[in-house]
């Protein structure tokens, strides 16, 4: 049996979070509501709104990625063609507050969330040959994290922005087709398929988080 702490991972996707998170030193567990065969540990098919689906615990910590289309800047485009995507980020944070565990709700920026730490490709030098990823993801914590980072600065030609169909076509423009290869190394998830690149957090964000969260978890944060 492992001593690492446990954290569960809920709409886990392929698991970009969670391979940070074991680098931080957790076993992750996964759960989504879509079978995902490429996520690389413990995966239950469940839905992460209903906790009596959640596989048995305990758990000593739990992290969240609600699904984030609603905050994005292209949802106002599906938005106008009749799309419609609920805000899942209240309900999720009532059933982590009342988990009694630490935990981590992350999401795109814009989206309603504390954003206790804003990551980006830029501050972990994040690149291939082509250029360097540009991807914000913002990240709320139970213990109200809070560190003093430069901003992320997207200057130059090189910035490379993943999505679901390959990069951004403001992105193409500048430094050409980037294939899939090559954004799996960007990213740092060589085991995810397009679709899993396009919506993924890199492991080196919730590495970053996780050693923060592990301190807290064994009471050794400040």
């Amino acid at each position: 049996m492992s001593s690492r702490p446990r954290i569960l991972d809920l709409f886990c996707g392929q698991g970009g979070a969670a391979r940070g998170y074991e680098l931080a030193g957790f076993t992750p567990v996964g759960v989504d509501i879509v079978a995902q065969p490429r996520y690389p540990y413990e995966f239950h098919l469940a839905d992460a709104l209903r906790p009596s689906s959640w596989p048995v615990g305990p758990f000593d910590a739990i992290h969240a990625s609600p699904v984030c289309k609603l905050f994005t800047k292209a949802t106002q485009m599906w938005r106008q063609r009749g799309y419609e995507y609920p805000n899942q980020i209240p309900a999720t944070r009532a059933l982590l507050e009342a988990s009694r565990v630490p935990w981590v709700i992350e999401n795109v920026p814009g989206a309603p969330i504390r954003p206790d730490y804003q990551l980006c490709g830029c501050l972990f030098d994040l690149r291939i040959d082509a250029g360097y990823l540009v991807r914000e993801r913002w990240f709320e914590t139970s213990w109200r994290g809070f560190d003093l980072r430069a901003p992320c600065s997207h200057h130059g030609t090189g910035a490379i922005s993943v999505t679901g169909h390959g990069v951004a076509s403001w992105s193409r423009a500048r430094v050409g087709r980037v294939h899939l290869a090559e954004r799996r190394r960007l990213m740092g998830c060589e085991w995810m398929d397009r679709n899993g690149l396009g919506e993924a957090i890199p492991p080196a964000y919730t590495n970053y988080v996780g050693e923060r969260l592990m301190a807290v978890v064994l009471g050794e944060a400040a």
